[in-house]
């Protein structure tokens, strides 16, 4: 068995859901071959046992000692067989479980690596929530029951010839009555498809409008609009609660057939083969062996209904998998890439008329926020433009080089959950346990250095476990300010060529915005800073500061001397109020 995640998942076919199932089976066929392997050799064993077990009734009627010694040991090799194929036949079995979900959340974390900025615009996140939860184990369980499927379709084969080499007619009952048994299931089978893909659908949908009334519950207390937010969830849960009940409806059907039809078929073996040892066509022995065929069908049978269950709600998951992998960003890399530019040449945004001098903390304050938030997703491109770095547009560079040159910090990013080491230095390999004491002292150095130009230290000093201690999901525990100043100190220790700050002070008080600002240009000295920001505690300390009025620059300067010069800017820039 290979260790799992594996490195490469692969380039997945998401050129439909069944293609997809194809695909993974392709890329684990080896473990899967072994898995159905073992899985015949369990079924036929068990199969073998009432054949076997009905000789040895025949061999106790005949009186026939060694005959009987012999027909025993043969149950005992089944049960050894039995026992050992069912061991490796299962470790297999959750080996493909694992990594066809592994495989998954692989390809579908790329692929929203790769969508970056588009995933949110194209996709809820609802839906992708749902295929790390419920969708994986969904595929996963479509691939473990493979095994077990194809052992149940060969049991039923070589019970039916068994039968048939003994009496034609119980032999053409079950050739008849076990495809006839499955048609009547697959009936089911499209309803309930239908309707776990609705109830799909609805509990992605769900899960973004919970997720979402979480984030803005501040902001829905505020203005009063909590209730009825609530009232919708409420609504919309319900439809989710009938639609859970509609595809629970099927599923008890189907549960159903799985016990009544197989029974059915119990009951005429059963008859038949009382019939024939009532009319001495079959022997004792025979007719024991019989019943037990009977009753050994009904688990094959329910393996073969569970196999195709299993199957449908794994291509219903696969549908939503495929429709996220089908997506493509909206800014695609060019054919041929330029070549790389000079991370320390001038950065111009020909849209608004910005100009980036190299080296320099360069502070743009507008007149309307969403200019500026418009003016850094240029930047970073996360929306395409005519931005140019020393001369080379950034559309002609790969994303991946934009990315690396580039890093847009924006004032709602979130921080994700594990410990605040390396929830902070994110860049780093491994934790700093696993690093040697100067590796480790020094990568705390440097987050130590990140949080005092945060102005974060305090919130460290409040931690017992210090930078051991545990950041939970988007790091709740924090205040508002408090996250703030973390996601600052994470952006600084990135340290890129070009760092873009979207309002990084706006959730902290004055003197603490104070310090900030102070500290800023000095850790950033030598590298270009971009800082889109009203404040005048963070303008007066910007060697440059432009302007943007009606989306372009109006005017550049200093803070203090466009105070002086420019009306429009001091009343942005002080609200109204005496300088």
């Amino acid at each position: 068995m290979r260790t799992l995640p594996v490195a490469d998942p692969g380039t997945p076919d998401h050129r439909s859901p069944t293609r997809y199932l194809l695909w993974l089976v392709r890329h684990q066929w080896r473990t899967l071959s072994v898995g159905v392997t073992f899985g015949i050799v369990w079924m036929v064993s068990q199969a073998f046992v009432p054949a076997v077990l009905g000789q040895a009734i025949d061999a106790i009627t005949a009186r026939d000692q060694s005959l009987l010694t012999a027909w025993g040991a043969a149950l005992l090799g089944l049960g050894i067989v039995q026992a050992a194929a069912g061991i490796a036949r299962h470790r297999c079995a959750v080996h493909n479980f694992l990594s066809g979900a592994y495989r998954t959340v692989q390809v579908t974390i790329r692929a929203t690596n790769r969508l970056g900025a588009t995933l949110p615009r194209k996709l809820a996140s609802g839906d992708v929530v749902a295929i790390g939860t419920a969708d994986i184990s969904h595929i996963g369980n479509a691939l473990d029951v493979t095994a077990r499927g194809v052992g149940a379709v060969v049991a039923i084969i070589t019970i039916a010839v068994i039968l048939l080499s003994a009496s034609v007619p119980l032999g053409l009952v079950v050739l008849i009555g076990v495809p006839l048994m499955t048609a009547l299931v697959a009936t089911l089978i499209r309803p309930l498809h239908r309707r776990q893909h609705d109830y799909r659908e609805q509990q992605g949908a769900l899960t973004t409008r919970a997720a979402d009334i979480v984030a803005g519950l501040r902001v829905l207390r505020g203005v009063g609009g909590e209730s009825q937010f609530s009232h919708r969830y409420r609504d919309e849960s319900q439809q989710l609660r009938a639609a859970g009940m509609r595809v629970a409806k099927v599923e008890s059907l189907l549960d159903a057939a799985q016990i009544l039809l197989p029974g059915i078929l119990v009951v005429v073996v059963t008859w038949l083969g009382a019939r024939s040892a009532l009319a001495g066509e079959i022997s004792a022995g025979q007719m024991v062996a019989f019943y037990g065929y009977a009753m050994f069908l009904m688990r094959p049978l329910r393996t073969l209904t569970e196999w195709v269950h299993k199957t449908t709600r794994a291509h219903v998951a696969a549908r939503r998998v495929v429709r996220l992998l089908a997506l493509e960003p909206e800014l695609a890399d060019p054919p041929v890439p330029a070549r790389r530019p000079d991370p320390y040449g001038e950065l111009t945004d020909p849209a608004s008329g910005l100009r980036v001098p190299p080296g320099s903390l360069t502070a743009v304050a507008a007149d309307d926020p969403a200019d500026a938030t418009a003016i850094a997703d240029r930047l970073g491109r996360y929306t395409d433009g005519e931005v140019n770095l020393d001369g080379v547009l950034l559309s002609e560079l790969s994303r991946a080089t934009v990315r690396e040159l580039i890093l847009v910090a924006e004032h709602d990013a979130r921080l994700l959950s594990g410990h605040l080491r390396t929830t902070l230095d994110v860049t780093a390999d491994g934790d700093a346990d696993g690093d040697a004491d100067g590796d480790a002292d020094g990568r705390d150095g440097r987050i130590l250095a990140a949080l005092r130009t945060a102005s974060a230290l305090d919130i460290l000093e409040q931690l017992p476990d210090g930078l051991d201690a545990p950041v939970v999901e988007r790091g709740r525990e924090f205040s508002g300010g408090q996250q703030q100043r973390l996601r600052l100190a994470r952006a600084l220790l990135v340290d890129p060529p070009l760092l873009v700050l979207v309002e990084p002070t706006s959730a902290v008080d004055a003197h603490t915005e104070a310090r900030i600002a102070a500290a800023l240009g000095a850790a950033r000295r030598g590298r270009t800073t971009v800082v889109c920001s009203t404040s005048p505690l963070v303008l007066d300390r910007a060697d440059r500061v432009a302007f943007v009025a009606g989306g372009t620059v109006a005017a550049v300067g200093h803070h203090r001397e466009l105070l002086d010069t420019d009306a429009h800017y001091a009343a942005v820039v002080t609200r109204g109020e005496q300088q």
